[in-house]
């Protein structure tokens, strides 16, 4: 199994461990601003060799959905789930699609989120500093494991992004598109409310305002 689908596994499995629900009935989002860079560069050294061989097997984890499907085969899920990228923005686009679904649906919604360094040439043309991977399991309504509440705003505004104290901190979250959610976790795991602003796409910005251990409406989504 790649490494890609092994991380987005481990931290999904941690995090329903943690919000003590049942996978195989959770719908999820997978989020990944490149995939498996590793399985997309054996490929490709694959068609560049004088004798073309693709391992299918290969080609088959190279798809951006492929962490989804083994996710589904190991919890034995038919919930629905889906697979997106938006470049460095991707956890943003995956925190709003999950909170979306988990309001449209009235329903806990996973989200897991993950990018890891490419192999080279592709690292020097797509640099990814760290491996890091985090998951969150999103309710629309109160739940004896939930610990914080999220309120989701999507805005156009030149506020910049929040950002890390710590400087290895800092250094991860603008190496690795996953962890731009690292204020939000500083958040999370804070004792005050607090308002977090990450990059969103084409200009825009999530302004998340976390209250912890609060329930609010349920267009409110419970982490």
């Amino acid at each position: 199994m790649v490494t890609t689908v092994k991380l987005a596994l481990l931290v999904g499995a941690e995090a329903f461990a943690q919000a003590r629900r049942e996978p195989s009935a959770t719908a999820s989002v997978f989020t990944s601003s490149g995939g498996d860079g590793e399985t997309i560069h054996n490929i490709l050294e694959s068609l560049a060799a004088a004798e073309i061989d693709v391992s299918p097997t290969r080609f088959h984890n190279s798809v951006h959905n492929a962490p989804s499907g083994y996710w589904a085969i190991a919890t034995r899920s038919r919930a629905p789930t889906t697979s997106l990228c938006a470049h460095d923005a991707s956890f943003a686009a995956g925190l709003i699609d999950a909170a979306a679904q988990a309001t449209a649906d009235f329903e806990a919604v996973a989200l897991m989120a993950y990018d890891l360094p490419y192999p080279e040439p592709l690292n020097e043309r797509r640099t990814i500093g760290s491996i890091f991977a985090v998951a969150l399991v999103l309710s629309p309504k109160p739940t004896e494991t939930a610990f914080a509440r999220l309120t989701l705003d999507l805005i156009r505004s030149d506020r910049p992004a929040t950002t890390m104290t710590d400087p290895a901190l800092e250094a991860m979250r603008l190496g690795n598109p996953a962890a731009r959610s690292l204020p939000l976790l500083a958040a999370l795991a804070g004792p005050n409310a607090a308002e977090v602003m990450i990059e969103g796409v084409s200009g825009s910005t999530l302004a998340i305002t976390v209250t912890p251990e609060a329930f609010g409406s349920a267009h409110d989504h419970r982490a």
